[in-house]
């Protein structure tokens, strides 16, 4: 019988120890943060599509996401979370 399980929680809950337990387990762990940080990446179509919808100053010379700049924006426009 094959299982799925997700862990959620708070920052500092414990989500981390108990997937690097799973990992140790051999259990395949699947890292949703992980998978959104690679989605923001320079020449993503996410990373075009925040531009695009928040403004290109989020990003930075380099190519990458201004995270701390998405986030002020966000939350200081909060009906604007939404891509769609």
């Amino acid at each position: 019988m094959r299982y799925t399980v997700a862990l959620t929680g708070g920052i500092g809950s414990g989500k981390s120890t108990v997937a690097d337990a799973f990992a140790d387990l051999g259990i395949t762990v699947i890292d949703a943060d992980i998978i959104a940080r690679q989605m923001v990446e320079p020449g993503q179509p996410a990373l075009n599509a925040i531009a695009e919808h928040f403004g290109s100053e989020l990003i930075a010379a380099d190519g990458t996401l201004r995270r701390r700049a998405l986030r002020e924006r966000i939350f200081s426009h909060p009906g604007r979370k939404s891509l769609a």
